[in-house]
């Protein structure tokens, strides 16, 4: 059975975050549950293939496991995008961070890495392990 990993990651403004998501990478809401405050408990964000699932940040179990970016950070997840360029400049414009330009690789593609307001570090390029 093939395995599917999912990156996690709390935000302090979890709404915010979706918004801002949605705006500089293209992430649309596939489900979105809110808790008893009325703050996000879970959502479930797609663009193509891909799936990211976050929440707001909050003194719970997992909270205590998984915080909010304060400096650099030990995961980040890598998105295929059919157009690095093109994706660079909606999230550019929607004023994502970023921290590595655009450039071609030596292994083939084309991708740049950049932080969200938050300060989670995403990575976006066309180099595609799975492809033939």
């Amino acid at each position: 059975m093939p395995a599917t990993i999912i990156p996690t990651l709390r935000y302090r403004d979890a709404q915010a975050a979706i918004d801002w998501l949605g705006r500089a990478f293209g992430f649309t809401p596939q489900a979105v549950h809110r808790d008893e405050s009325g703050g996000i408990a879970h959502a479930q964000l797609v663009l193509g293939d891909a799936m990211i699932m976050l929440g707001t940040h909050r003194p719970d179990a997992f909270g205590a496991l998984q915080t909010v970016p304060d400096g650099p950070v030990t995961q980040s997840p890598y998105i295929v995008v059919a157009d690095a360029d093109a994706h660079h400049a909606r999230a550019s414009a929607a004023g994502a961070v970023v921290v590595l330009p655009l450039k071609t690789e030596d292994y083939g593609g084309r991708g740049y890495s950049c932080r969200d307001p938050e300060g989670h570090l995403w990575n976006f390029g066309t180099y595609d392990p799975w492809a033939a």
